[in-house]
């Protein structure tokens, strides 16, 4: 997994448009990123289970990951969510791990992503085939194909 080092920001005042912009921001990331509602650690099956909203669930399995995998028993069971629900946090250990950045190192869940995102975009129509779709419609739907001899 990829380490990625904090940016430092300078000390910016707080006004309205500041505040306005942070909001913003946030309204903007809330909507992209997965929300986490829980996480628990299964013995059975040594990984994390990280649960969501529709209760949907993804095990995550720790010696898989580094950056878990050093963890004791006792710290895998005090692993929390945390930075507004997208990430794994244990504070005794300063250890923050994006949960977007945990599934994408997995090949199995990334190849399953992509097969959900091509089946949905798939199915999308653009405005100009639902036009031509209800223009075909109107003339008495798709024209049958002729049989050729043969």
């Amino acid at each position: 997994m990829k380490t990625v080092k904090a940016k430092q920001h300078d000390d910016e005042p707080v006004t309205e448009d500041v505040l306005a912009r942070a909001v913003d921001l946030g309204r903007k990331r809330r909507s992209t990123t997965p929300h986490a509602k829980g996480v628990r650690y299964l013995p059975e099956f040594e990984a994390l289970a990280v649960s969501f909203a529709d209760k949907a669930a993804v095990l995550l399995p720790v010696k898989k990951y580094a950056e878990l995998a050093r963890l004791s028993l006792a710290e895998l069971g005090r692993i929390e969510v945390g930075f507004g629900c997208s990430a794994l946090c244990l504070g005794e250990r300063d250890l923050h791990v994006s949960i977007a950045g945990l599934v994408s190192a997995s090949k199995p869940l990334m190849e399953l992503a992509s097969t959900v995102i091509a089946a949905r975009n798939g199915s999308r129509s653009s405005a100009a085939k639902a036009l031509a779709a209800r223009e075909n419609g109107q003339k008495g739907g798709r024209p049958r194909k002729l049989a050729t001899a043969g």
